[in-house]
């Protein structure tokens, strides 16, 4: 791996497990790594040169503890919430950020974003509208059933399915919970396609670099839809390209977006689109580690060099990138947990032989314990395996098989895995 930025001193906001990789991929490139964040036991801090416990969100903190460390770069990990502060701090020290506080205030919160994409005629989930007071004018116009989220968190955090009233309040309260701002919004619940949209960009260029199909389970009532897993590429891309990416790519230009790497999440439901969570910044799903399986280039690497140079090199992504992969197929395949402690677990012993499996990010391992807060939100993931395969019928034969083989117990015997998504169904047609 290129080590021209040897010695150089690169702040890491966030310790999440997702962002250990990234934390590792600039270790790898000769660079002291600093990540900081509340938590002094965060696993990304493990992988670090030097580790902190100033919050994420604590602006003149990452100033004071950035000027004292003479750091070189900074970034933001994975976690949408520190992109706010992210962007406040590269401003103030004069460092390369691929934010601004333009792009910031509309993907920061979830109903900001949402109006923004309307503008440009790319259609959020069909919301109603409720305050905190809940009034009663306001309940009787509501549909069940309901997603309530916070404006300003994500990964399932703090959102709820509601059936009724009684859970709509119970939903409300999660959310002001989990919400810095004290706000939500409540949409309708959509049964329906669940998509994936990941773009990258390089010195004003829009790549689409793919679209895939994302399926959740269904096994947790009244919580988050937690993703099970994703099918690249999608079923329905080529009608997103016709009917919806020259919307998004237009909305992206007019707001400024450079650099960077963003995920859209959607619906699809009889022929329309609609979009419901955006991140800007690498994601937990990782889309980027198939990219990288395929293409040969390296998002975090891109992204580690913007933050020390402002420049994210001399890729063409108009030669590099691909959103049919080169035609290969390829998945993801998450873990889910029940709530209990992890006693052993079976089948990834030799997954890194895989010529298949292009990589395996675990979060859980023998010894920890699952939390009953984790249920409904991406804490509750094992792992999430990364397929590359030549055909549609390969891929599913490999997802089958894991699905099959990997098991989870608790110290009494007891399986904690959930169950994977329908493979057949998800492969239907392709």
């Amino acid at each position: 791996m290129n080590r021209e930025f040897e010695g150089k001193k690169l702040l890491i906001l966030g310790g999440n497990p997702e962002t250990t990789p990234m934390v590792e991929t600039a270790n790898e490139m000769g660079i002291l790594t600093l990540v900081t964040s509340a938590r002094h036991t965060d696993p990304a801090k493990q992988a670090a040169w030097k580790a902190f416990d100033v919050d994420g969100m604590d602006v003149p903190g990452l100033i004071a503890l950035a000027r004292k460390e003479k750091i070189d770069g900074v970034l933001v990990g994975v976690a949408d919430i520190l992109v706010p502060a992210y962007c406040k701090v590269c401003d103030a020290l004069e460092l390369p950020c691929y934010a601004t506080q333009n792009i910031v205030d509309v993907f920061a919160f979830k109903d900001v974003f949402k109006a923004a994409c309307e503008r440009y005629g790319v259609h959020g989930i069909p919301e109603f509208y409720l305050d905190e007071d809940m009034k009663r004018e306001d309940l009787d116009k509501i549909q069940y059933p309901v997603m309530i989220k916070p404006v300003d968190n994500g990964g399932g955090v703090g959102m709820t399915v509601a059936h009724n009233e009684a859970e709509l309040a119970e939903g409300v309260r999660k959310a002001l919970a989990a919400s810095n701002k004290k706000r939500f919004i409540v949409e309708k619940y959509m049964l329906c396609d669940d998509m994936g949209m990941y773009y990258t960009f390089k010195d004003g260029y829009c790549s689409a670099s793919c679209i895939y199909d994302r399926y959740t389970t269904d096994e947790q009532p009244g919580l988050s839809r937690v993703c099970l897993g994703g099918v690249y590429p999608s079923r329905h891309m080529e009608e997103y390209f016709s009917r919806m990416h020259e919307n998004v790519v237009r909305m992206f230009k007019e707001i400024g977006i450079k650099n960077g790497v963003l995920m859209l999440s959607g619906f699809y439901e009889k022929g329309e689109f609609y979009v419901y969570d955006t991140g800007f910044r690498l994601q937990g799903e990782a889309p980027h580690l198939l990219m990288k399986a395929v293409h040969g280039f390296d998002q975090r690497e891109m992204l580690i060099r913007f933050a020390l140079t402002g420049s994210e090199g001399e890729l063409d992504l108009r030669e590099a990138d691909d959103a049919n992969l080169r035609g290969k197929k390829a998945a993801t395949l998450w873990f889910l947990l029940k709530e209990g402690k992890i006693a052993r677990i079976d089948g990834l012993e030799n997954v890194e032989k895989d010529p298949r499996v292009a990589a395996n990010i675990q979060r859980l391992h023998e010894g920890d314990v699952v939390l009953p807060e984790w249920i409904g939100n991406e804490k509750q993931v094992l792992t999430r395996l990364y397929l590359v395969c030549g055909s549609s019928k390969e891929l599913a034969d490999c997802l089958k098989e894991y699905q099959e083989k990997v098991k989870v117990y608790d110290e009494e015997g007891n399986e904690l895995l959930l169950k994977g998504f329908d493979v057949e169904r998800a492969f239907s047609g392709r």
